[in-house]
């Protein structure tokens, strides 16, 4: 990285982001031609731009999209250098808001015009050049160099991403097989470009995706903190400036916002409707429309994720037809080949792009694996890795008649910041503890008047929660509900290993899932269910004061049997062990347990 100037710091929802101020001066006659080059499509490599990998020759592209709205689109182009200009490859696709020439979420301090390095690591460590691969960055509508107002993913990205992998397939130098790859917002596309049935795309990698936009705001219309800080941290990374030898074309694109401010003002109020029912959100309900899909999928997902987290990630699997690859444990919102500042990999996982590739050239190439990976590699919640066909496996399914009771809906989480913090899907809090009130409320056990518990009878054999968790019920009248599920072990020591919320409406019948989980119980330990109030920050409820009363409670469960596991490589992910430290805690008052927690056979 040429980087030159003074340094400073900003707090973007709790992650700390390095921004440069660019000193004066010129750039070196060179550096101006090299970027000319690129804009006018004639390759610019390594050695003429230290921004471009090595191996690599970099062009600039402008193509409309495909819904006629007269939206243009900017790509970056890195193709092999040693091959001639015309020899054709596949091509591998990223989409999103994350490639503007400047930063990925703001200035990042670079001295001259290059290719965004969001996924330098994928194309070094993969060897994509030298493998004979195209990697094409796409800038979504609104942000980079291309026009247009940012729309989450609505039906105006969707067509982004349709005219990105038709352009790509149809470029002289690509063999007509398109792949996309990415992670958070642009493993989102990828899930788009699934969902589109495009002749062209033969294979999609998306690292922990949202599975349905509305649940990054609203947890069955109670609305997430973020549900402002999200909308404006998308609006500053789409007005991030060109840079100072950006082409007049881009630079006129990068500005569209300053002329057009509605697209700013129309992303603070689009997606602010609590009703997942609406037709903004069924538009992107991306589980639902993935329906009858059959592009081959490998996904990874964190179960305890405190940023994309696992909702509705069953419901998309399941919709899935075609052949899926996945890697799904204990680990925060992380690359499959991120590692710590002590090396030790933050998914647990060793091999990733080896993997990838061998994923990328069966369906883009044609070539038989040399290695025969598991369909899932799946780490559970002792750190124990394994390998299955498929996820979820489940043993046994029933439900789990819970206790009638009552609480008063006083609320009692912390108070969330007046814009909701300002955090896009990179820089989410990085880890969500319960807070004191969290813990002392769920100490006080079955006399909080709070919330109210039932218990499982303990396990008779060592077992594994897994799949999506149900909750069904009738509630008495109108305000908020937490249900929460705790790993409690026979000397009161218990972890919140589940949790979701929902606004009562009206008193009578509600269901909703909690996350997906897959979580291991050892022999003797007991599973806890707490229903009460909502006293959780990651949440911004509007308390009703009501004493609500539950009957008729059923709790879902789907329960796998480990004995049956096949072990497959992976260390212990080292999220787990701060998950397990915030999220533990001791709790007295345990009652008789009303319903068992075993695997039946047969």
């Amino acid at each position: 990285m040429n980087i030159r100037g003074k340094a400073s710091t900003a707090v973007a929802a709790g992650a700390l982001l390095t921004i440069t101020t660019l000193a004066s001066g010129g750039l070196p006659a060179a550096a101006q031609a090299g970027a000319a080059n690129a804009a006018a499509g004639v390759p610019v490599t390594h050695e003429e731009n230290p921004r471009v990998p090595k191996g690599a020759a970099w062009t600039e592209a402008y193509f409309p999209s495909s819904d006629g709205s007269g939206v243009e689109l900017h790509a970056d182009v890195l193709r092999p250098a040693h091959l001639p200009a015309e020899a054709k490859t596949p091509v591998i696709v990223s989409v999103g808001p994350y490639f503007a020439h400047a930063g990925q979420t703001g200035p990042e301090g670079w001295d001259r015009v290059g290719p965004s390095a969001r996924f330098q690591d994928f194309v070094d460590g993969a060897g994509l050049m030298a493998r004979g691969y195209t990697f094409v960055m796409v800038d979504l509508r609104g942000f980079g160099g291309s026009t247009g107002c940012l729309d989450w993913v609505g039906p105006g990205e969707q067509a982004d991403v349709r005219a990105a992998v038709e352009w790509a397939a149809g470029q002289p130098w690509s063999t007509g097989k398109v792949g996309m790859y990415g992670k958070s917002y642009d493993a989102v596309t990828g899930l788009v470009g699934n969902n589109l049935k495009l002749d062209s795309l033969k294979a999609v990698v998306a690292q922990e995706p949202v599975w349905d936009m509305y649940n990054y705001l609203f947890s069955n219309k109670v609305p997430r903190p973020n549900v402002t800080g999200t909308p404006n941290a998308y609006n500053s990374i789409a007005t991030i400036p060109a840079m100072a030898d950006d082409s007049d074309r881009y630079k006129a694109n990068a500005a569209y916002e300053a002329s057009h401010p509605q697209c700013l003002s129309d992303n603070l109020t689009n997606n602010n409707n609590p009703d997942p029912r609406s037709a903004y959100w069924r538009a992107r309900d991306l589980a639902a429309h993935a329906a009858g899909t059959r592009t081959p999928l490998f996904v990874t997902q964190g179960f305890i994720e405190p940023n994309t987290k696992p909702e509705d990630m069953e419901e998309y699997l399941d919709n899935h037809r075609g052949r899926e690859r996945g890697w799904v444990g204990q680990w925060e919102h992380v690359r499959g080949n991120d590692t710590d500042a002590d090396g030790r990999l933050l998914q647990g996982r060793a091999g990733w792009f080896d993997e990838v590739m061998r994923f990328y050239d069966q369906y883009l190439r044609g070539l038989a694996p040399s290695v025969t990976d598991p369909a899932y590699a799946v780490e559970d919640s002792l750190g124990h890795w394994r390998a299955q066909p498929t996820w979820p496996v489940t043993t046994t399914s029933y439900d789990a008649r819970l206790s009638a009771g009552r609480y008063v809906d006083t609320g009692g989480g912390a108070t969330a910041r007046a814009d909701g913090g300002r955090w896009d899907m990179e820089h989410a809090p990085r880890i969500e503890p319960l807070s004191g009130t969290e813990k002392s409320a769920a100490k006080q056990g079955d006399t909080a008047a709070t919330s109210f518990w039932t218990w499982s009878t303990p396990a008779p054999q060592k077992l594994r929660m897994t799949a999506t968790p149900r909750i069904s019920l009738n509630a008495s009248t109108t305000g908020n509900m937490m249900v929460r599920l705790w790993d409690v072990a026979p000397d009161g020591t218990a972890t919140m290993f589940d949790e979701n919320v929902a606004l009562l409406e009206r008193r009578g019948p509600i269901s909703f899932n909690l996350k997906s989980t897959d979580w291991t119980f050892e022999r003797g330990h007991r599973l806890g269910v707490q229903i009460g109030t909502i006293d959780s920050g990651r949440w911004w409820d509007v308390p009703s004061g009501n004493t609500i009363k539950v009957s008729d409670a059923r709790l879902t469960l789907n329960v796998q049997a480990p004995r049956f596991d096949v072990p497959t490589q992976g260390d212990r992910s080292p999220y787990l062990d701060q998950y397990l430290a915030a999220n533990t805690t001791t709790l007295s008052n345990i009652g008789p347990g009303t319903f068992p927690l075993r695997v039946w056979q047969g």
